[in-house]
């Protein structure tokens, strides 16, 4: 596995450690089985953005801060120039930018989603985590399935769904599929954020 994959690895075990909770008490919270948080805090497989989201959203941290360490510094704007987003790889069949990662109080995360092709009728990973998103494709066609229904989007086509029901993406076609991912916090955490005075 990948140093940062060890990194992120050691970050949740220091976040499970410090909350005082233990595999089995931590892993439902997440929504993951115990034998599933255990492999994603040895390093030893890929971590889903669902998993990183929802510990996210449990310990009210920023998902910079578990990705990088850091915390994001800017309150007013943040800017992503081209090609400069922060690499997210973790998932095989997804290549993630984070275009947001230097924002603080955020209630939505932005990713530029890069898929390779498969043949169309592969079997579709499927994740889910709270909120909504919305996904805006930018070139190529993506297969989407939402909760077992299939939505075939093309160049300029968008969705917006409740990302609570099972979800996934791939590309079909003969070339790379590119689209925006804007996964939004729910209702309470954006009224939590307006409410909260600026840092």
């Amino acid at each position: 596995m990948s140093d940062q994959i060890m990194e992120i690895a050691g970050r949740i075990r220091e976040l499970r450690g410090i909350s005082e909770l233990s595999i089995e008490e931590l892993a439902p919270k997440v929504h993951v089985s115990p034998e599933q948080l255990e492999q994603y805090e040895g390093g030893t497989t890929d971590i889903p953005i669902s998993f990183l989201l929802a510990l996210c959203n449990l310990f009210h941290m920023e998902l910079s801060e578990l990705l990088t360490g850091g915390l994001p510094k800017l309150s007013q704007y943040t800017l992503t120039r081209s090609g400069k987003g922060r690499t997210v790889n973790r998932r095989k069949e997804y290549h993630y930018q984070s275009l947001g990662f230097n924002m603080a109080h955020k209630i939505a995360e932005p990713f530029l989603v890069t898929t390779e092709p498969v043949p169309y009728g592969t079997p579709c990973a499927s994740y889910e985590h709270e909120g909504q998103e919305f996904d805006y494709v930018l070139e190529g066609t993506i297969r989407l399935m939402i909760d077992g229904k299939e939505l075939i989007l093309e160049e300029g086509d968008s969705v917006y769904f409740d990302s609570g029901y099972p979800h996934g993406a791939q590309a079909i076609g003969d070339k790379p599929a590119k689209f925006l991912a804007l996964v939004i916090g729910t209702e309470s955490e954006i009224l939590k954020h307006h409410s909260a005075p600026e840092a």
